[in-house]
């Protein structure tokens, strides 16, 4: 589906099933509220399926995006662009980070190569371009591009509900793209650099100073408009992000529950929600991670995570912790007694 017809396929989150969701909440056997962000994540869950008790987000699946950045040539990481394709070949053999927690808590996992500089056989391919170009120089894409890139993450979205999918979750790879989801960060929010660009995959000071200024610079070169969601993300961001922000318009035009995982997640949220305000309300944050630009964007989008570990990996690794969460707050909606039918 297009990305107009996405768009304009959006509604609200249904608030008759919302309100319907807190009096059950204040009807089961605990004090009110006992059960704390598990009952604020029970109510968020109905009022996006619109109905009282919420279905349970099975199967879950996170899509992991691989892309490459023109903007390390500015050495704003310490790792080599190479290692995003072996990394992502990693995805796909069951072997990384993501592979395993995912495994563990019962949630799939897919993997897209969008804009790796090269490919690498054992990853699917729907290359929209063969890595971004450097943002201090120029566009990351055209516009055309990061049209298409988001038609994409609507298009895998559509693919997952067709699967029978029906919780998403955000998940990439690609070295360079802490910076990028950065840019797109302060972008969306109006925030400086200093205040969203972090360590990344562990980057030295002097290096985290580096990135401050090439995003600054990236800033004053292309002066992105908010109001102009596609040419924010054509201007400084990555294919990855661009997929994965229609990832989540799909997933909230299809009424799915989709779960913002790091960095990258909460700047494909931020240019979703820019795109369309409605699908805030489908918007569920897997952690709080350790970038600074995840507190930016979360408190820009007024989401509470789920969880706070200190995570830094990205690929997806906290919405799999994230996952059976959900699934535990609607089990206390659907399986716990009423005080009513304790006391007759």
């Amino acid at each position: 589906m297009s990305l107009s017809d996405t768009v304009r396929g959006i509604v609200a989150v249904d608030e008759v099933a919302r309100a319907q969701a807190v009096e059950h909440q204040l009807a089961l056997a605990k004090p009110p509220h006992a059960l704390g962000r598990l009952e604020e994540l029970g109510v968020q869950l109905a009022a996006i399926a619109g109905q009282c008790p919420p279905p349970m987000p099975d199967p879950a699946r996170i899509v992991v995006v691989a892309g490459d950045h023109g903007v390390v040539d500015q050495e704003v990481t310490r790792w080599p662009p190479a290692l995003s394709g072996v990394l992502a070949g990693t995805v796909v053999d069951g072997v990384a980070g993501v592979s395993v927690l995912a495994r563990s808590a019962g949630v799939q996992v897919v993997a897209l190569d969008a804009g790796l500089a090269a490919p690498v056989p054992s990853v699917p391919e729907a290359v929209i371009r063969r890595g971004t170009a450097d943002f201090t120089q120029g566009p990351a894409m055209t516009r055309d591009e990061a049209t298409a890139a988001v038609e994409l993450g609507i298009a895998q979205a559509e693919l997952a509900y067709d699967e029978g999918v029906r919780c998403l979750a955000t998940g990439e790879v690609g070295i360079g793209n802490t910076t990028t989801a950065a840019a797109l960060i302060a972008a969306f929010t109006g925030a400086e650099a200093a205040a969203v660009a972090g360590r990344g995959a562990d980057s030295p000071p002097e290096m985290v100073a580096r990135k401050v200024d090439v995003i600054a610079r990236a800033l004053a070169l292309h002066a992105p408009d908010p109001a102009d969601p596609i040419g924010v993300l054509a201007a400084v961001g990555g294919v990855e992000q661009a997929v994965l922000t229609g990832l989540v318009l799909g997933a909230a035009r299809l009424r799915l529950p989709v779960l913002l995982d790091g960095v990258t997640g909460v700047a494909a949220g931020l240019a979703a929600v820019a795109l369309c305000p409605a699908a805030s309300g489908y918007l569920i944050a897997a952690h709080a991670g350790a970038e600074p630009g995840i507190g930016v964007g979360l408190s820009a989008l007024e989401l509470t995570p789920v969880i706070d570990l200190g995570l830094a990996l990205g690929e997806g690794t906290g919405a799999a912790l994230a996952v059976p969460i959900l699934r535990a707050s609607v089990a206390v909606m659907t399986e716990m007694a009423t005080l009513a039918s304790l006391l007759g």
